[in-house]
C-alpha cells in the first residue's frame, strides 16, 4: 500500500454514525437538540454561580469550571458533525483533525481532573468540616485548577506532536464522527509502537490515579456519613455529595465501558455510537443532575431570572 508523509495529507474522511441518507436528518435534529441543551444548561449553571454571591465557594467554583469544560468538550466534536451532515461533506483537513484531537483530549482530561478535585473538596467538607475554609482556601483552589489545566494541556500537546512524526496510508477513512487519537493512529503506515506505549501508559496513569483518589475520598466520606447519629444528618451529608457521585459514576462507567470493550469493535461504528454517551449525553445531563436536587442552584436560577427580567424591562422602557 502506498504511503505519504503527513505533511502531504490533505484530509481525512469522517464516516460518522451512519451512511444511510434517510437517517441523516434525524441525526442532525437529535444532535442539534442535545448540543443546544448542553450549551444552554451549562451556561445557565455558570451564570447562576457568577451572579449569586452565596455560591462563591470552592464547590461551586469547581462546578462552574466543570460546566465550562463540558461546553468546550462537546463543542470540539458536535458542531463539526452537524456541519458535515448539513453540507453532506465528511472530510476534515489534517490540521483541523489535529486541532480537534488536541482540544478533545484536553477537555476530556480536564473533565476527569475536575471531577477528582471536586471529590477532594467534598471529602474535606464532610470529613473535616471545621477546617474546610482553611484547607480549601482560594490559593489552593487556584493551584488545583491550574495544575489540572497544565497536566491536561501537556498530555494533549505531547500526543499531537507524536502524531506529526507519522506517515499515513492512502486509506484515510475514520469510522467515527470526530478525530479520536486511537482511530487516527490506526490509519498510520509508519510504526506507531512508541505512540501506543505513551498513549496507553499516560492514559492509564491519568485515569487510574484520579479514579483511585475519587474512590479513596468517597470511602472516607461514606465512613463519616455512617458515623452520623441522626437520619437527617446522614441525608444532609449525603445530599452534599450525591450529585457529584452520580456524575462520577456516569462518567467513569461510560468511559470504561467504551474503552474496555473497544478491542471487540474498535473498527466498527458500534464504537462511535457507544462514544456518544460520554461525548454528548453525559455533558448534557450534568446541569440537570446538579440543579434538580440542589436548592442553592435553584434559588440562584430564580435570582438570575429576576435579574434578566428586570434588565429586559429596563431595556424596553
Amino acid at each position: 500500500m502506498e504511503t505519504e508523509n503527513q505533511t502531504c495529507v490533505l484530509e481525512f474522511v469522517l464516516l460518522g454514525l451512519s451512511e444511510d441518507m434517510a437517517v441523516q436528518p434525524l441525526l442532525f435534529g437529535l444532535f442539534l437538540l442535545m448540543y443546544l441543551v448542553t450549551f444552554t444548561g451549562n451556561l445557565l449553571i455558570i451564570l447562576a454561580i457568577i451572579s449569586d454571591s452565596h455560591l462563591h465557594t470552592p464547590m461551586y467554583f469547581f462546578l462552574s469550571n466543570l460546566s465550562f469544560t463540558d461546553i468546550c468538550f462537546t463543542s470540539t466534536t458536535v458542531p463539526k458533525m452537524l456541519l458535515n451532515i448539513q453540507t453532506e461533506r465528511k472530510t476534515i483537513t489534517f490540521e483541523n483533525c489535529l486541532s480537534q484531537m488536541f482540544l478533545f483530549t484536553l477537555f476530556g482530561l480536564l473533565d476527569n481532573a475536575l471531577l477528582t478535585v471536586m471529590a477532594y473538596d467534598r471529602f474535606v467538607a464532610i470529613c473535616h468540616p471545621l477546617h474546610y475554609t482553611v484547607i480549601m482556601n482560594p490559593r489552593l483552589c487556584g493551584l488545583l485548577l491550574l495544575a489540572s489545566w497544565l497536566l491536561s494541556a501537556l498530555y494533549s500537546l505531547s500526543q499531537c506532536l507524536m502524531v506529526l512524526r507519522l506517515s499515513f496510508c492512502t486509506e484515510l477513512e475514520i469510522p467515527h464522527f470526530f478525530c479520536e487519537l486511537n482511530q487516527v493512529l490506526q490509519l498510520a503506515c509508519s510504526d506507531t509502537f512508541l505512540n501506543d506505549v505513551v498513549m496507553y501508559f499516560a492514559s492509564g496513569l491519568l485515569g487510574v490515579i484520579p479514579l483511585t483518589g475519587i474512590l479513596f475520598s468517597y470511602s472516607k466520606i461514606i465512613s463519616s456519613i455512617l458515623r452520623i447519629a441522626t437520619a437527617e444528618g446522614k441525608y444532609k451529608a449525603f445530599s452534599n455529595c450525591g450529585s457529584h457521585l452520580l456524575v462520577v459514576t456516569l462518567f467513569y462507567g461510560t468511559v470504561l465501558g467504551v474503552y474496555l470493550s473497544s478491542t471487540a469493535y474498535q473498527n466498527s461504528r458500534t464504537y462511535a455510537i457507544a462514544s456518544v454517551m460520554y461525548v454528548v449525553v453525559i455533558p448534557m445531563l450534568n446541569p440537570f443532575i446538579y440543579s434538580l436536587r440542589n436548592k442553592d442552584i435553584q434559588q440562584a436560577f430564580k435570582r438570575l431570572r429576576n435579574i434578566l427580567s428586570i434588565k429586559g424591562f429596563l431595556t424596553q422602557v
